[in-house]
């Protein structure tokens, strides 16, 4: 052909300016064309400019086109060529004046509307507009046409295929087989479980919550011991008669005692008495033998739960009984109690055989906290005028010597307690309706504070329990006895 090489760099600029998919690599890719500078293509349905596709040589050497197609008679006469026919796309008149390079000529020139139709299916789209089309493409909501162009652009944009990959597997987490819908009965296994691990608690008024302390501490304590534990004996100890009582008993016993004695408080509240609807005294040692001899053979560590049943709801019914309930009167038989001074006597007596069953069983067992001892210690001086007056009445402690008014100050012992909880406190002497006075002062006591709970108790003589007197002799003997006899089974 004499087309001068014109006709190749035509077909050339015409695959250059194509819209093309990415596919099998062609024979006329086989140039490198990472070194040549990639045109900017035009938007869907526009022209490229000439100046847009940069000039591309034909190769050097021998690959040149004009080499490739050789003209009619060329090799009979090697000068027949008209070198000035060389800048002529078709030099040639006659049809027969390429050979054998015709039909691949027309071939390739035929080639070039089916590229375009290929390129006129596939939409030209902008990576953004691609990206955007990710979304739609992982649901599967794209149009064929769209479908194929995101495809095709996933081959050459490694971000783009990990962004299309992270989106289908989310697809995928939203098909699934199970129902949605929330278990019927997940809230009630969940409410359960919560309360199986820490049950509701209910505001517990102040004047409460030794109470509701030492049961706890006590309760704690029943829990860590084995079965056999529950049937060491016990030896409970208290004050009587101006001497010491004991009373032999087991672990399980003494839960006993302390569920009988805690019946008189559930009476006050309107409860179920724990010993059952059988008429009994409202004396806390007569109810304790109630219970004992209704209790064969003794009592096993099935005393417990009702124990700890019966304590939960004393504390709950007094909690939600209203602001009043806390002077409701509590009566013990030969004296009757406030029931915010009843709940704070069971708490001590909690107390005091929890460490009656930790020495029987060898089990560490700490006082209370300072605030609720001090509470305690204070019920004890609150009462001990009126034991006093009792003890005077019944000739076991001396005379009054000046009696005053109720209400007035009158003459007073000083029982300062030290330590843990403790305090100072004046007893009035000569009338249980006097004002103890510091300037009416007529002697002065001091006990360690846990001392004094133990005297209290009646698990230390009255002798043994002072460990500082000083002044009126008789004074401090009536206190000191009638502490103890504040004790009892």
């Amino acid at each position: 052909m004499n087309g001068g090489g014109r006709e190749g760099d035509r077909r050339d600029d015409e695959v250059r300016g194509a819209r093309r998919i990415p596919g099998p690599r062609g024979a006329v890719d086989d140039l490198d064309l990472e070194t040549v500078e990639r045109p900017v293509l035009p938007p869907p349905g526009g022209s490229t400019p000439d100046e847009a596709v940069p000039e591309q040589g034909a190769p050097e050497g021998d690959g040149d086109v004009r080499d490739a197609v050789p003209e009619a008679g060329a090799a009979d006469e090697p000068d027949a060529v008209d070198p000035d026919a060389v800048d002529e796309p078709y030099a040639v008149d006659e049809p027969d004046a390429v050979d054998e390079p015709e039909p691949a000529m027309a071939s390739a020139t035929s080639a070039t509307p089916a590229t375009s139709a290929t390129s006129a299916a596939t939409p030209v789209l902008s990576h953004q507009v691609l990206k955007a089309l990710l979304g739609a493409w992982a649901l599967s909501a794209c149009s064929a046409e769209e479908t194929a162009a995101v495809e095709d652009h996933l081959t050459v944009c490694a971000p783009c295929a990990d962004e299309a990959l992270r989106l289908r597997d989310a697809v995928g987490l939203l098909h699934t087989d199970g129902s949605l819908d929330l278990d019927p009965t997940l809230r009630t296994r969940v409410m359960d479980g919560c309360l199986g691990r820490r049950p509701a608690r209910i505001p517990v008024p102040d004047w409460a919550t030794p109470y509701d302390a030492e049961t706890a501490r006590l309760d704690a304590l029943l829990r860590d011991i084995g079965d056999s534990e529950w049937h060491a004996p016990v030896r409970l100890q208290w004050f009587e008669d101006e001497r010491p009582a004991t009373r032999r008993t087991t672990v399980a016993g003494v839960i006993g005692h302390l569920m009988a004695v805690d019946g008189l408080v559930s009476a006050a509240l309107g409860l179920d008495d724990p010993l059952g609807r059988v008429e009994v005294p409202l004396s806390p040692a007569r109810r304790t033998e109630t219970y004992w001899a209704a209790t064969r053979p003794p009592a096993t560590r099935a005393v417990r739960e009702p124990w700890r049943d019966l304590t939960h709801e004393l504390i709950r019914t007094a909690s939600l009984a209203g602001r009043n309930v806390a002077e409701r009167s509590v009566s013990y038989g030969d004296f009757a109690l406030p029931l915010q001074d009843a709940l704070l006597d069971r708490a001590f007596e909690c107390w005091v055989h929890g460490t009656d069953i930790a020495e029987a069983v060898d089990y560490p067992y700490k006082p209370p906290s300072a605030a609720h001892l001090h509470r305690m210690i204070d019920l004890a001086a609150r009462l001990l005028p009126a034991a006093l007056a009792g003890r005077r009445s019944a000739g076991l402690a001396g005379p009054a010597k000046e009696l005053v008014a109720p209400g007035e100050p009158g003459r007073s012992v000083h029982l300062e307690v030290e330590g843990h909880g403790g305090g100072d406190w004046y007893i009035p002497l000569d009338s249980p309706a006097a004002v103890g006075s510091p300037r009416r002062a007529v002697a002065q006591v001091a006990l360690d504070g846990v001392e004094f709970c133990q005297l209290v108790a009646g698990h230390i003589s009255p002798v043994e329990a002072a460990a500082g007197q000083e002044g009126d002799r008789e004074a401090i003997r009536d206190v000191l006895f009638a502490s103890a006899s504040l004790s009892r089974l």
